[in-house]
Formats: structure tokens, C-alpha cells, sequence
């Protein structure tokens, strides 16, 4: 590779994977492409050694994605921009419809028209796409598991995989799609339940956990999940699907009492609030595929991980604190 376009670039994985290719691979050019929204910030990508190209613009502006391309003679296009938040999409389903599914069209149609030697595309899914399963299921979603999305966020993010998936194989565009667990780490956005959770503990105000507090995530660290993207490209099955899961899961009650314990706060802080509509009970992937062709595993556990996420947090307040007022969503109110 040569030249690489991520978009999403200035958010919460996009940014970790910036700045993951740039360690990895420096003498690859980066060019770092996003909206700025707000979840979207530079100072995401402020502390990178050796600053890459930013472009400000949409991923849904096929021509100016098309203007990228052939300016920077793009090799390879990883697209982290989504609309993110399922707390969100169930109050403004539109936007997310726009953005998951119009902006995987809008980069392949701007790759097939560029169609220079073949430009790899890669797309970022979710689990979501799965939909969820029952707490007691023994079982874990495989790249073979029809999509089932039961949330408008679900929904946009399995229809921007099934575009990727018509543009490779009808216009023969070279392509790979990887479905992660949920991540956490350094740089979310605190609309997100980890970074939720640390920074109102930090201030002192009530965690919101939801009703169905036994309800269940995978948690993947976002380094581990820059690596699985880095070994897909490098190694991975052109056409192929490969989940990206850890195999931990935790519930939202463990997850309070686990960052208020790290915090030396007790269980008072905890506001028992309603659930979201279509509150997904879990999620589980089946990530053998991964481990098994590319020799991918994840390599940060998560009690660590989580140890060292809060840390971040605590540490890094002038990071998030500008960024509270950009919180669309109020998880303790938004629900009665």
C-alpha cells in the first residue's frame, strides 16, 4: 500500500486507527477524511508524531470523494464514518439512514468511477447487524448469520454492508467488511456508556444504567480492533466478512459497579432509568474465522483495559469536558 483514506478519521476508532497505521506502516501516506460532526473532533488526531492529510468533507459527496482519490492516488479506502449512537438513531432514524447507508454508496460509487488498478475498499460493521440473542443462547453469531437488525442504528449499518457487498460483486470492486464488538478505549465520545459512566462519576452525578441491567455486551478493546483491520487488509480473503469479537461479555450493572470500583466511588451513584426502545439483550461474535486464517488475536484484556481506559479519562479531562455540550442524547431523561 501506498496511499490509504480513512474516513471518519476524527473520531473515536477512526482516529486510534490513524494512529495505529501511522506506527505501523511510516512510509504509507495517510489521508484522514471527515465531516467533523459532533462526535467528530481534531483534537482527536492532535498528538500524532508525524501529522497526516485532513480533508474536511462528507462521505456522501460521491464527487468530492471522487477529487480525493485521484488527488492523492488513493490505494485503499477504510470507512469508520458512521452515525454511531443507537440511543441517537431512535430519536433522529433519518440521519442515520443518510449517513450508514447513502455514504457506503456515495465512496463505492466514487471508487468505481476512479476504478484506477482497483482500489481495495473496506468497510467497518457491527455485530448489531446480527441482531441480538437471548442471554441464556449458547450459541455466538458467525460471518454466515443473516442479518436481523432490530434498531434504526442496526438497520443503517446492515444496509450500508449489503451496498458494499452489490458494488464489489457487480462492479467488481475488491473488497473486505469486518463486524466488530463493541469498543472501548481512549478518544470515545462521551455520549458512549463507558465514557458515559467515567466522566459523570468524575463529576460527581448519577450513572444512568438501564432496567435490563443484566442485558449483555462484547467488549473489544479499540487497539485490538485496529489490529484485526490491519490484518484483513494486509492478509485477509477479498469478498470475505471476518467478526472481530474478544469472547468477553459484560453486563451494563458489572459495567457500572466495575468504573465506580476503579474509581474508589460506591454502588449510591447508580440511577436505575428506563430502557431504550428495542434494547438489544446481546450480542456474541464468532470471530474464528480471524484467529484462524489471519492469526489475529486480541491481546488486551478486559479488566486491564478497562483499568487503563478510566485512567485515560481521569487524566485527559480537558479532552472531554469541551465536549459534553455536544451530547445529543440524555440517557436519564430521554426514555420516560
Amino acid at each position: 500500500m501506498s496511499a490509504i483514506l480513512v474516513t471518519g478519521a476524527a473520531g473515536f476508532i477512526g482516529s486510534n486507527f490513524v494512529r495505529h497505521w501511522r506506527r505501523a506502516h511510516p512510509q504509507d501516506r495517510v489521508v484522514a477524511f471527515d465531516l467533523l460532526t459532533y462526535s467528530g473532533t481534531l483534537a482527536n488526531l492532535a498528538d500524532l508524531d508525524d501529522p497526516v492529510t485532513f480533508v474536511r468533507g462528507d462521505i456522501r459527496d460521491q464527487p468530492a470523494v471522487e477529487g480525493v482519490l485521484r488527488e492523492h492516488g488513493v490505494d485503499v479506502v477504510v470507512n469508520f464514518a458512521a452515525e454511531s449512537h443507537n440511543s441517537r438513531a431512535v430519536l433522529d432514524p433519518t440521519a442515520f439512514f443518510e449517513t450508514n447507508v447513502l455514504g457506503p454508496v456515495a465512496l463505492m460509487e466514487a471508487v468505481r468511477r476512479v476504478g484506477r488498478d482497483g482500489i481495495r475498499f473496506h468497510q467497518i460493521s457491527t455485530c448489531e447487524v446480527y441482531g441480538d440473542m437471548a442471554l441464556d443462547d449458547p450459541g455466538a453469531f458467525t460471518e454466515e448469520s443473516p442479518y436481523r437488525p432490530r434498531t434504526p442504528y442496526n438497520a443503517a449499518k446492515a444496509g450500508g454492508d449489503h451496498a458494499v457487498r452489490a458494488f464489489g460483486h457487480t462492479y467488481g470492486i475488491p473488497f473486505t467488511i469486518t463486524t466488530c464488538a463493541n469498543n472501548y478505549g481512549p478518544y470515545q465520545f462521551p455520549e458512549k456508556v463507558i465514557p458515559l459512566f467515567v466522566t459523570r462519576a468524575l463529576r460527581g452525578l448519577p450513572l444512568p444504567v438501564y432496567a435490563s441491567s443484566r442485558n449483555r455486551r462484547e467488549w473489544l478493546h479499540v487497539a485490538d480492533h485496529c489490529r484485526a483491520v490491519e490484518a484483513v487488509l494486509l492478509h485477509g480473503r477479498l469478498g470475505e466478512t471476518y467478526n472481530v469479537g474478544s469472547g468477553v461479555e459484560v453486563d451494563v450493572e458489572t459495567l457500572a459497579d466495575a468504573v465506580l470500583a476503579e474509581l474508589g466511588l460506591g454502588p449510591e451513584l447508580k440511577q436505575r432509568v428506563p430502557d431504550r426502545p428495542s434494547h438489544d439483550r446481546r450480542y456474541l461474535l464468532d470471530s474464528g474465522r480471524l484467529r484462524g486464517e489471519l492469526g489475529w488475536a486480541p491481546t488486551i484484556g478486559f479488566d486491564a483495559g478497562l483499568a487503563e481506559t478510566v485512567a485515560w479519562y481521569r487524566q485527559h479531562e480537558a479532552w472531554w469536558r469541551p465536549l459534553l455540550d455536544r451530547v445529543q442524547v440524555a440517557e436519564e431523561t430521554a426514555w420516560r
